[in-house]
């Protein structure tokens, strides 16, 4: 379980983060971006460029990327994530839901691979870490 909610917090972070930037036509802006048109931006007010910048690089995307590569990470060596990741994620996942409205079929995905994340640290069914490289 702990696997399959890694893939998907990994996929869904590299999705939302390319989508935007593809599909969206955020890099159309990446001009913008780093010729410092950016700086000193309102962000009551924020231009089309400066919307781009937070729907794709600066969006949750790239740490859900960082979340679902370290959660394999501690998979493959057999350590149990932490509950604090799953909890933390369980949060904001919950609080995003809530403030974006109706329930977007994407969040469906991050609330899957969340209780994936929570049922796999509840069971702690993980094997204990091996150095390979010190004990083959």
């Amino acid at each position: 379980m702990i696997r399959w909610a890694g893939w998907l917090i990994t996929l869904y972070g590299a999705a939302h983060t390319l989508g935007a930037l593809t599909v969206l036509g955020a890099a159309g802006h990446a001009g913008v971006w780093f010729s410092g048109g950016l700086w000193g931006g309102d962000l009551v007010t924020m231009s089309p460029a400066m919307s781009a910048y937070w729907l794709s690089v600066n969006s949750f995307g790239v740490p859900l990327i960082v979340v679902g590569l370290t959660v394999l990470w501690l998979d493959r060596r057999g350590i149990t994530p932490p509950r604090f990741i799953a909890w933390t994620l369980g949060m904001w996942t919950v609080v995003d839901i809530v403030g974006s409205g109706p329930l977007p079929a994407q969040w469906l995905i991050i609330l899957l691979a969340n209780i994936l994340l929570l049922i796999g640290v509840r069971r702690g069914t993980l094997r204990p870490y091996v150095d390979t490289k010190r004990n083959p």
